[in-house]
């Protein structure tokens, strides 16, 4: 999937429709900061308004992956309810790629912990093993956030 191409299909679309992202994001039920990130291919329509985008902008959920309308030759190669199965499995897979990336954080901060314990004696030792330490803490309030935060969703 081009996130780009997509974007740049689905301003195609709102644009026939005459509608402004303001307007788009209303009846998907989105901000229209949302819409502009779909346009500028820097994030993609969450699953669960995938179908009402669809619906307002008169395609089908398969068009929306390719990023653009189907041809004679292509046309109905993937279902809507396929297409939209594939949509959220992929991303159950990227909150389930950031749920593991917060883990590994945290035991990477607890492995610095350990390590900075093992060091010291002289000023110099003593120094690493503070900055081991202050890394250590910051690895792992970084890995509770992003544990957190791809729980939630």
């Amino acid at each position: 999937m081009n996130q780009l191409k997509i974007g740049q299909f689905i301003a195609q679309q709102r644009k026939e429709q005459n509608m402004t992202q303001t307007k788009l994001a209303e009846k998907v039920g989105v901000t229209n900061k949302s819409v502009s990130k779909w346009e500028c291919g820097k994030s993609m329509p969450d699953y669960s308004v995938v179908e009402v985008l669809c619906r307002e902008l008169n395609i089908t959920v398969s068009e929306l992956l390719n990023g653009e309308k189907n041809s004679e030759a292509n046309s109905g190669a993937v279902s809507n309810a396929q297409a939209m199965r594939i949509i959220k499995r992929l991303q159950a897979l990227e909150n389930q790629k950031q749920t593991l990336t917060g883990i590994l954080l945290i035991v990477l901060g607890i492995a610095l912990s350990a390590f900075s314990q093992t060091t010291g004696g002289s000023s110099f030792q003593d120094f690493i093993s503070g900055i081991m330490l202050g890394l250590s803490v910051g690895s792992m309030l970084i890995g509770v956030y992003v544990t957190i935060r791809s729980l939630v969703k």
